[in-house]
């Protein structure tokens, strides 16, 4: 996982711009409060005349959004904004497309996470599952630990990761390891600090 700099989002913003061309993210993993704020594009603040950090987030024109966004059901939305917006009432179509029931589930959803209280339990609770994943990296003398809220990976130095996942498995523990080096971690984001000090315990003796 090497999310994109806050410099890069902001220069791609301008440059697309620039140059007449859609900006698209994808916000499906990081979408819907997994960061701690709503979308993870919001944490990239739009630079003043002056060069330093607004208020104000950049804006995509479009962003793509699912898993999350359903809580368990299977939805997913395209977001576009009203420049970019080509599509007439029934255009489009996909797998994971709306109805009743799951839109009813998708809107209990937004309400539920949009809720500031929320948001501020996931970039708690994510703040200190990164620091102690950071110095459990460092007692073991791994790399560090990326990323935002409750989406977080740690580097290894040595080691496998997918043996780290089979012995944490063993131990009743889910981790996930897209890369040989890497391990990610993205618990539900209503997870405890004792939940989380528990997975540590449970992740410690796996770690090369």
């Amino acid at each position: 996982m090497y999310p994109a700099t806050d410099d890069y989002l902001r220069g791609l913003r301008a440059l697309t711009r620039e140059r007449g061309v859609l900006l698209i993210l994808d916000e499906i993993q990081t979408g819907i409060g997994r960061t701690g704020l709503m979308y993870a594009f919001e944490h990239v603040k739009q630079l003043t005349a002056t060069g330093r950090q607004g208020s104000e987030a950049i804006q995509p024109d479009i962003v793509t959004l699912a898993k999350g966004l359903g809580g368990g059901v299977p939805l997913a939305a395209l977001v576009s904004s009203r420049d970019a917006s080509c599509f007439e009432p029934g255009d489009q179509g996909g797998t994971f497309g709306g109805n009743p029931l799951m839109a009813a589930v998708g809107c209990a959803v937004m309400d539920t996470v949009n809720r500031p209280e929320f948001l501020a339990h996931v970039r708690e609770t994510g703040a200190y599952l990164a620091t102690h994943l950071g110095a459990l990296a460092a007692s073991h003398g791994h790399g560090t630990v990326r990323g935002r809220g409750l989406l977080l990976a740690m580097a290894l130095t040595r080691g496998d990761a997918n043996q780290v996942v089979e012995h944490a498995f063993e131990r009743g523990l889910i981790v996930n390891a897209p890369r040989p080096d890497t391990l990610r971690f993205m618990p539900a984001l209503t997870v405890t600090r004792d939940e989380v000090d528990e997975m540590l315990k449970l992740l410690e003796p796996c770690l090369p």
